[in-house]
């Protein structure tokens, strides 16, 4: 999982400065520069970056974040590029369970924000990487959710999650169940069955929140 992190990391930085600083991403409201300053204050900035779970402490995260995102947008990209070992979230110990869910998102946030975008294929490897931290993911993402939920990753297994009740059973390869569980309903390949009603809600949720 380390590996892939950061693979990730790198294959974003990269992209985002082949695209410039004013490009969309699926991040509603945010360009490729407001996600690159929310990467940066994410590991950089604990005194901010706690406003993510804290919900008093959310303006002065998002002021902390708009005064990183006035930098110089390849300074933006250097930071993004290059993991703080004493951060919080990317020390060596705790990167894999931090950053692995984080920079595939995230890059898959920008790939997708752009027109024509076709998906990636991973490898076997890759999925695996992803699928462990999905599972637990999925957990946290429908826990409010009413509905049985079933996750299903063809060669690589399922997980039950949701709050019980009526049965839904979402079909894909772990970076797409990564994609949906984050509220990326709309942009994930994957195939939702179950009563109409109920897949409608699922595909409408607020989802990671």
């Amino acid at each position: 999982m380390t590996r892939l992190a950061q693979a990730e990391r790198q294959a974003l930085a990269d992209l985002l400065l082949d695209l410039g600083p004013d490009q969309p991403t699926l991040c509603e409201g945010w360009t490729t520069r407001d996600l690159a300053a929310h990467l940066v204050t994410r590991e950089r900035r604990p005194d901010a970056s706690a406003g993510l779970l804290i919900p008093p402490l959310r303006g002065h995260l998002e002021r902390v974040r708009r005064q990183i995102a006035g930098r110089p947008y390849a300074e933006l990209v250097a930071l993004v590029r290059i993991a703080p070992w004493w951060s919080p979230v990317s020390n060596p110990l705790i990167e894999p369970f931090t950053n692995t869910i984080e920079f595939f998102i995230h890059h898959e946030d920008v790939r997708r924000g752009q027109p024509g975008w076709q998906p990636r294929a991973l490898s076997r490897d890759q999925e695996q990487a992803l699928w462990t931290p999905v599972r637990a993911m999925g957990r946290f993402a429908l826990r409010r959710f009413r509905a049985t939920v079933v996750l299903r990753a063809p060669g690589y297994g399922e997980r039950t999650a949701g709050s019980g009740g009526a049965r839904v059973q979402v079909i894909g390869t772990p970076g797409e169940l990564a994609m949906f569980l984050s509220g990326r309903q709309r942009s994930a390949r994957v195939q939702v069955d179950g009563p109409p009603d109920m897949v409608a809600r699922l595909r409408a949720a607020r989802l990671g929140r």
